[in-house]
């Protein structure tokens, strides 16, 4: 996020509670990614950093501390608020405080899925017109964790941070929540409505002191009637992260990886595709533009806002109590956002 925010020509502040990691950041992390170390990043400990006025302040920390932190940056009066995902833990403590916080302060929050925003996302959901009436709608994420690993290796394994502890918001069901979030969106996109329904099957591996899925299958239905598939997983070399809607009259698939793809048809037509360049990098740089819009009114917003990230949290929690006792789960979008408002049947 600060090399996307400098390529957009913004002030930066990147600020840590450990100074130590603030050195590997400028020494280590940040050349090796981007080649140079960028000398218009400020670095700030978190308590030199508190008060300063921000336009927007990302929260990107383990997700069991998203949400006080999240609560302790609104009090700062920024003009938006960024959180990664996933946005909270399968508790969604505090959710609901948060939720109300910025309402009062007529303030946006965004939950960083930065895939719905891509170029190629975006020209999938054009297509969805083209369908008819849609059948189902199958998303999957499935990526092994190696890669993360190999970017932070100053971690061992997954017992060495939130990822290997699913209570944090680790395992495939949190880390690659992006197939979740992908889902809801194009369900959105097809007035389908929220997801109303799950029943999961979570393999669970506990290795020392983590204890985390390696694998979450689940089938979803959203209040319209839409019937689909999700798939994540941290065990999966090559990665697929792939997306298709399928309609009565045609299909759309949605592939995303160093480059992304989309391809649709019809019964009676030769598929299509169109190929979208990019580079990692690029995810984030397109992320914070769609920010930058709707934060400057170019925009209406809704695609990475905090509703869109509580509903995700909601399938996650649903998920881990389905899992457990072999149940379907209901969600009660009314209800706060909480486990309480998890019914089985």
């Amino acid at each position: 996020m600060a090399h996307a925010a400098r390529s957009l020509g913004w002030r930066v502040l990147l600020c840590d509670l450990d100074e130590a990691a603030l050195e590997r950041s400028r020494t280590q992390i940040y050349p090796g990614r981007y080649g140079a170390w960028d000398e218009g990043i400020e670095l700030h400990t978190a308590e030199t950093a508190a008060g300063m006025p921000c336009d927007l302040i990302a929260i990107g920390t383990p997700p069991d501390s998203h949400v006080d932190l999240a609560l302790r940056a609104l009090e700062d009066k920024p003009r938006g608020l960024l959180i990664e995902k996933p946005l909270c833990t399968p508790e969604m403590a505090g959710l609901d405080s948060l939720r109300t916080r910025a309402e009062r302060l007529s303030l946006p929050v965004f939950v960083g899925y930065d895939h719905v925003v891509g170029a190629a996302a975006s020209a999938a959901r054009g297509k969805l017109g083209t369908l008819g009436p849609v059948e189902t709608l199958d998303v999957e994420f499935r990526e092994h964790w190696g890669g993360i690993f190999a970017a932070h290796p100053w971690l061992s394994g997954p017992e060495d941070s939130y990822l290997g502890h699913w209570r944090r918001g680790g395992g495939a069901s949190g880390e690659h929540s992006h197939a979740i979030h992908l889902w809801q969106h194009f369900a959105h996109a097809l007035d389908a409505g929220r997801v109303c329904e799950v029943t999961a099957t979570l393999e669970y591996v506990t290795s020392g002191s983590a204890e985390y899925d390696r694998l979450c299958l689940l089938n979803l239905k959203t209040e319209g009637g839409l019937a689909g598939r999700v798939v994540q997983d941290v065990v999966t070399f090559p990665p697929r992260k792939w997306a298709r809607v399928q309609g009565r009259d045609g299909f759309v698939e949605l592939s995303i990886g160093s480059s992304d793809a989309v391809a649709w048809g019809g019964r009676d037509e030769p598929p299509e595709s169109q190929t979208f360049q990019k580079s990692r990098p690029d995810d984030f740089i397109r992320e914070l533009r769609y920010i930058q819009r709707v934060l400057g009114g170019e925009e209406p917003g809704g695609l990475l806002d905090l509703e869109r990230g509580i509903e995700a949290m909601r399938v996650v929690a649903a998920a881990h109590r389905s899992a457990r006792e072999g149940v379907r789960v209901r969600i009660d979008h009314d209800a706060a956002a909480s486990p309480e408002s998890l019914r089985v049947g």
